[in-house]
């Protein structure tokens, strides 16, 4: 529903006389800025073709990553002549060659490369800051001043951190001798009789600090406030203001945290020539400026507040749903074009205390400030407009003609890291909601400058079903305030002891070991009670016991039990995650998304039972055919201690609801956790017998139970030595089987990442650090090779290299943390033997020291290394990374597919035909492009592999559930003496007699 807003304002005649004002001075043919012909026709294009303009602007974000004419030209076929897109003539003449390095070929990648720089200088001030001097002064001489942003690749390790904050440095050092030699220009360098700096500069908050993390608050600010100070001191001393950009909104509430703690210490809390950026799509962007408000009424000097609408919603709006967070934007932009009048009117009206920068495009938004600030007689030191270099030149010139101060956000760099930034800029100018957009057609004076409209806002529709749960935003303070107070309230709990559940009991054992926090192993996690073969025997009987009523109770209410158990891990969700931070060292963020899965497992395995329950009917005249399933029997679920919650409670669960009873043997390395499942499971209410916890050792407990002739299924995630001998074990027929069992099994992998020459290093980068060094490497899903064309393998080693040592290694309660501890003194000890041995092979490109006290083994990182070579061929089960260098990427997938394990496997490339390539032929059961290869989710990535890495359909997906149920056909002949019931019968016909 949407209806015009009801205009009470004060301001709305002014509003339209000034804004028809500025839109006859931008429709002008008038330009400052001439730009090239091709550059022109390539968005005119775009605007006509939606499927031009995805795959030319994905070209374009790739096009600084191909470094020869032919691969250009390649690229330029495989984008634009997708399927998708619709060639105007002359595109389709630029790409009639007929090889990629013939003479047409290569004039067409000519022609390309000129038109997309030709843009790239339409919105970057340059490559260099010579070129960019020259394009400042150019603004000068219009009249309009600056705000330098420095683009550069993303910050992903502290020696380009340190880069970021030297090159600032150096930039207003060299951007304030320069303006020495600048004529005073009274409209921009003096306000209210007074100098202004001459020089502004734009920086990002997470640019200081390669691990910005809201989680670690603390840790960050410690370290962007050093590097700020720094910053500050000089730009004070030289005169040139600084502005802090605002940027994705998980970033939001730590960056204010920041500056305001930073800009009231005493040697800053006198500047007025700081500025702060605030976002009018965000929900809460009304909170924050009055926020502002008050800490500035405190401070007592004024800061400028540059108020934008924001460049990252569709980032933001995907990211809310992936998480299942609320949208932190509005949904739609007439909303966030009457917030941003809304926050207009409310910063110019509190102008003693904030000055406003009102960067907008929208003419409408400029002449409402425009309005207010006549109407309020703001002093001129207090307001400027704003506009984007390249974006919107001819207002720039309107809005200086009004008498006020007007400043040109204005970024230079080279094109590589300039090109996300192009990108955006492209999105803007062709959106169809663009201002600019609008205003260079056809629509109307009166629409243009129309209040913004009321809309009823309602949450962008997930997909219909099944929800995940959504993982903890730890960019809210409270929540890192609860995750870090559940650590130490479950402190409080260590030492306990943990008994068996048998037949609805907790037994009390004679044996009993101790699980020790791998972060501290003098620090006592539980005692757990250990089984026997004599308590093997007790669980079974009572399953045996349990089977036929729990075979009987109804799909409905073997699913509600399942949910019932969700419902009390969500309820639990930080207690739990401090359980595995202490007692399997998984920092917080990882074990909080083992939480997250574990509750996806209980409630998807619920609705996929349920519809599995209907079966399928297939009737004949005469004839009824029905498919359905039933259990299979005792189920023996063994589990690791790798993901300690989500893995049990996934193979528990899955045989729970289709109607097996259970017995749970878990790692006993992770056995606390596993003991809060079983309590879990009573607390919601399974029957006695029909689940059962049983701690023990496997070559006890858990060969026993996988011989035992009344035992069914195995479900088995582990190592493939484990995993192969229960395949076997599992085979024989003991004394008294009357059935084959069944075995799922989850053996791991060595699992690789391929890197072409057309990919997106920055993300590239931290991909793969993410995926080798999660959770120290021990995920059956981590890369532990990573296969780089030899293009870029020297420049992406060195980033990687860089981006692992900025790591921070520690305990995993701390939530700095990035690296925790591996899981016990033994795995300890094998990795440094597996890296000492490796270093026969291949050569050491970083190994990083570790903390003394618990079981460390810092990341580490091996070059040189032959495809062929133990470090390349088996598992290590670590931090341990080694990166090989080819030169094809058919030579890369044969390398990829060397080993007989075929699990998880990714693909960084901005190349069509290589993704393509990779997705036919990359052997893995899970194939992740252009992101990491872990964190696979329930439903979304259903996780399991092939080859040696395992036997069975796959985890959180839509068949796993059969392989707990055996599939029965039931025919049931229905005439009687000839006769049969038949629709035609039901319409009043009878019978031929």
């Amino acid at each position: 529903m949407i209806a015009p807003t009801a205009d009470t304002s004060l301001y709305e005649a002014a509003t339209q006389e000034i804004g028809r004002k500025l839109l006859t001075a931008t429709r002008s043919p008038q330009t400052l800025f001439a730009q090239l012909h091709w550059a022109d026709r390539l968005l005119a294009w775009t605007l006509e073709n939606p499927g031009l303009r995805v795959q030319l602007f994905r070209l374009i974000d790739c096009l600084p990553s191909l470094h020869s004419k032919p691969e250009i030209a390649r690229h330029l076929r495989e984008y634009l002549t997708d399927e998708s897109v619709e060639l105007p003539d002359p595109l389709k003449t630029l790409l009639n060659f007929t090889q990629p390095d013939s003479i047409p070929g290569q004039l067409a990648a000519t022609t390309f490369t000129t038109a997309v720089a030709a843009l790239a200088r339409k919105y970057i001030a340059g490559e260099t800051l010579p070129q960019a001097l020259k394009s400042i002064e150019r603004l000068r001489s219009h009249k309009l001043a600056f705000s330098m942003d420095l683009l550069g690749e993303a910050v992903i390790a502290e020696s380009e951190a340190q880069s970021y904050l030297d090159r600032y440095l150096d930039t207003i050092d060299r951007l304030s001798q320069a303006a020495q030699a600048w004529k005073t220009v009274p409209e921009i360098d003096l306000a209210d009789g007074n100098p202004l700096p001459q020089v502004q500069v734009s920086v990002k908050l997470t640019a200081f600090d390669s691990q910005f993390d809201p989680l670690d608050a603390a840790g960050s600010q410690k370290k962007v406030s050093g590097r700020i100070r720094l910053l500050l001191r000089l730009a004070r001393e030289l005169g040139v203001a600084i502005h802090f950009d605002m940027e994705q909104y998980a970033y939001k509430d730590l960056t204010i945290a920041i500056l305001q703690d930073l800009l009231m210490e005493p040697e800053f809390r006198d500047r007025d020539d700081i500025g702060v950026t605030l976002q009018a799509y965000l929900r809460d962007s009304d909170r924050d400026l009055r926020a502002w408000i008050a800490w500035a009424k405190q401070r007592g000097t004024p800061v400028t507040v540059r108020l934008v609408k924001g460049a990252y919603w569709d980032q933001e709006t995907i990211r809310a749903i992936q998480q299942e967070w609320p949208q932190p934007v509005f949904n739609h932009k007439a909303l966030t074009d009457a917030k941003f009048e809304q926050l207009t009117q409310l910063l110019l009206e509190n102008h003693d205390y904030l000055y406003a920068a009102i960067g907008s495009h929208n003419v409408r938004s400029q002449a409402r400030a425009i309005a207010i600030a006549r109407a309020l007689q703001i002093p001129r030191r207090r307001i400027e407009l704003q506009v984007l270099y390249g974006m919107a030149d001819r207002l720039a010139a309107a809005l200086a003609e009004e008498g006020f101060r007007v400043r040109v956000y204005t970024p230079f760099g080279q094109l590589i890291p300039g090109m996300s930034y192009l990108i955006r800029r492209l999105l803007e100018n062709t959106a169809n909601s663009s201002f600019l957009r609008q205003s260079s057609g056809d629509v109307s004076a009166e629409r243009l400058l129309a209040p913004p409209q009321t809309v009823r806002e309602t949450p962008l529709a997930s997909p219909p079903g099944f929800r995940n749960a959504a993982s903890t935003d730890f960019s809210k303070a409270e929540a890192t305030e609860r995750a870090l107070q559940a650590i130490e309230t479950v402190r409080q709990q260590l030492g306990l002891t943990y008994q068996p559940l048998i037949d609805g009991q907790w037994i009390e054992t004679q044996h009993q070991i101790e699980s020790e926090n791998p972060s501290n192993p003098a620090e006592i996690v539980g005692r757990i009670q250990m089984g026997g073969l004599d308590n093997v025997e007790r669980a079974i009987a009572a399953a045996k016991a349990a089977f036929p009523a729990w075979k009987r109770t109804p799909v409905s209410e073997r699913a509600e039990l399942l949910r019932r158990v969700g419902d009390r891990m969500a309820a639990r969700q930080a207690e739990l995650t401090a359980w595995m931070v202490l007692e399997t060292g998984k920092p917080i963020r990882e074990a909080d998304a083992d939480v997250v899965e574990a509750i996806d497992f209980c409630r998807y395995y619920a609705d996929r039972m349920e519809q599995l329950d209907r079966g399928e009917q297939y009737d004949l005249p005469g004839e009824t055919n029905r498919y359905h399933y039933q259990p299979r029997g005792i189920a023996a679920v063994i589990s690791p201690w790798n993901f300690p919650l989500a893995i049990p409670t996934g193979m528990v669960m899955a045989a729970l609801v289709a109607g097996n009873c259970t017995i749970l043997k878990p790692s006993l390395q992770s056995c606390a956790i596993a003991a809060k499942l079983a309590e879990l499971l009573v607390e919601a209410g399974v029957p006695d017998g029909v689940f059962q916890f049983l701690p023990g050792r496997g070559s006890e407990v858990g060969a026993a139970l996988v011989k035992h002739p009344d035992v069914h299924l195995i479900t088995f995630t582990g190592s493939q030595e484990v995993g192969c001998q229960i395949y076997a074990d599992a085979a024989v027929l003991q004394p008294g089987q009357t059935h084959l069992k069944r075995v799922i099994a989850e053996m791991g992998g060595k699992n690789a990442i391929i890197v072409d020459e057309s990919a997106d290093l920055d993300l590239t980068v931290q991909g793969v650090v993410k995926s080798a060094f999660g959770y120290s490497g021990q995920k059956c899903s981590a890369c532990s090779r990573t296969i780089v064309l030899a293009p870029i393998y020297e420049a992406f080693l060195k980033r990687l290299v860089e981006a692992t040592r900025s790591l921070a290694i520690g305990p995993a309660d701390n939530p700095g943390t990035t690296v925790g501890p591996v899981i016990a003194a033994a795995a300890r000890d094998r990795i440094r033997r597996a890296i000492a041995e490796a270093q026969n092979e291949a050569t050491i490109a970083l190994a990083m020291e570790t903390p003394k006290n618990g079981y460390f083994v810092g990341p580490t990182l091996f070059s040189d290394v032959d495809p062929s070579s133990t470090l390349a061929q088996q598992e290590i089960f670590g931090p341990v990374l080694a990166v090989m260098k080819v030169e094809t990427f058919a030579e890369a997938i044969a390398i990829a597919n060397s080993t007989p394990y075929a699990l998880t496997g990714g693909v960084y490339s901005r190349t069509p035909s290589h993704i393509q390539q990779a997705q036919q032929e990359f052997e893995v059961g899970n194939l992740y492009i252009n992101r990491s290869i872990t964190g696979a989710i329930v439903n979304r990535q259903p996780f399991g592999g092939f080859k040696l890495s395992g036997v069975g359909s796959k985890a959180g997906g839509p068949d796993y559930l059969l392989q707990f149920l055996e599939p029965r056909t039931v025919t049931e002949n229905i005439q009687r003496q000839g006769f049969a019931p038949l629709d035609s019968d039901s319409e009043g016909r009878s019978p031929q007699g």
